[in-house]
């Protein structure tokens, strides 16, 4: 078995787990088993398919076993016979008893699935990992590896997310009720945390974990591929296509290298090309919203052929619109880097000192690392070093991930 098999076999499994649990759901009605029989029937084909080859009909394959698997695992857990017993009895269910029967594979069941894993009853916490899990077709260690916890502590965030849903009583299909833009809202929130958490992972030697940036673009193209009408979900992927794009020039030899002094030959040039057009035509739809802006931040920052080519002002004139949508802390911070690189490091330091007294912002815990970062930086231009020296070691010490502290203690001096 050649290890580009492998891979193939890998990428068949992980583009079809939503269709396999879409199919399972939409016939059974049972999120929280369908998705064991999913997963049962994903690592009977990793087991088979190296063996026997991939079917001709790899879809079709997997929802017939995960059916079987989905049968098997109802009957067998003595505290579900009265719930199956119920199933079967249901008028709405007696139409599909529980024997094989026609598999469905030409519907798509993605956007129905994303919704389900990210229900209001869900924290964020348990939404990242049940999309992770279940669209994404992530193992329960590749999930917990990626968030720094254990295994048996993930598998039980999404235990409990499965149970959650069930208690809820969420529905699989879209209503008319629904509101489908909210619904859209929290679908595109998680998978732009999961890429936030890929781009700068929160702790951990690595700066950076590729497979979730990977898989957060993956999500957001199949999601802008069935809500192609949503503004806000093209500007969310243009975003990440934007900002994954810079990934390999910010590391070099181990060490954080800041935007001012990247390589852009380094940058992909493909996706800042597709970002850029995609940002241009959603940009176009009105009605814009915050990741739109983001978007067109990121494509000023691409279209300047070197740091001193970016046009500074627009980015600033953009974070005072997105603060006016979004006024929290890592927006009002990317404001003030904005305004010292547009009118001075005076001017910055001014707007920082102003913003902590109106809003606390240096006592933020979520961007309590970086703003001392920044400030540390904005001291230093002014020729305030000792003070920036200070400011540098406040921030290590706060930081988590290794390449960070690892910067920022060189640049305090320890």
């Amino acid at each position: 078995m050649t290890a580009s098999v492998d891979q193939r076999i890998e990428r068949i499994l992980r583009e079809e787990a939503p269709q396999v649990l879409g199919a399972l759901v939409r016939r059974f009605g049972r999120f929280d088993a369908a998705e064991d029989a999913t997963q049962e029937a994903l690592l009977s084909a990793h087991t088979a398919w190296r063996t026997d080859g991939i079917p001709v009909e790899p879809r079709s394959w997997l929802i017939r076993v995960g059916y079987r698997k989905l049968i098997d695992l109802l009957r067998s857990e003595d505290a579900d016979r009265r719930r199956e017993q119920e199933w079967v009895d249901s008028p709405e269910k007696r139409a599909a008893p529980l024997t094989p029967g026609p598999v469905v594979v030409g519907h798509d069941d993605s956007l129905e699935l994303l919704v389900l894993c990210c229900h209001p009853a869900l924290s964020d916490a348990s939404r990242i990992a049940l999309t992770l899990r279940a669209v994404g077709g992530l193992t329960t260690a590749e999930i917990a590896r990626a968030y720094g916890v254990s295994e048996a502590t993930m598998a039980t965030r999404i235990s409990r997310a499965k149970q959650t849903l069930r208690n809820a009583g969420a529905r699989f299909e879209l209503t008319a009720a629904d509101d489908l833009r909210t619904r859209l809202a929290a679908v595109s929130r998680v998978l732009y945390l999961i890429f936030n958490e890929g781009y700068t992972a929160t702790a951990g030697e690595a700066l950076s974990r590729i497979d979730l940036t990977q898989e957060a673009i993956r999500l957001t193209r199949m999601l802008a591929g069935v809500a192609a009408d949503d503004a806000e979900v093209q500007g969310l992927l243009a975003l990440m296509l934007l900002t994954e794009a810079r990934r390999d020039a910010r590391q070099e030899d181990d060490r954080l290298v800041l935007m001012q002094h990247q390589d852009r030959s380094r940058w992909d040039a493909a996706l800042l090309d597709e970002g850029r057009r995609r940002i241009e035509a959603a940009w176009k739809r009105g009605e814009l919203g915050p990741y739109q802006i983001q978007a067109a931040i990121a494509a000023v920052h691409a279209e300047a052929a070197t740091e001193a080519d970016t046009d500074w002002t627009q980015i600033a004139a953009l974070y005072l619109w997105l603060e006016r949508l979004e006024p929290t802390a890592p927006v009002r911070l990317s404001r003030v880097v904005a305004v010292a690189r547009a009118f001075g490091a005076p001017r910055g330091l001014a707007l920082l000192d102003d913003l902590d007294r109106k809003h606390g912002i240096m006592a933020d815990p979520l961007v309590a690392a970086r703003t001392h970062s920044v400030r540390a930086h904005l001291l230093d231009d002014l020729g305030r070093h000792a003070e920036s020296r200070a400011e540098f070691r406040a921030a290590a010490e706060l930081a988590a991930n290794e390449v960070e502290k690892r910067y920022l203690r060189e640049r305090g001096g320890t």
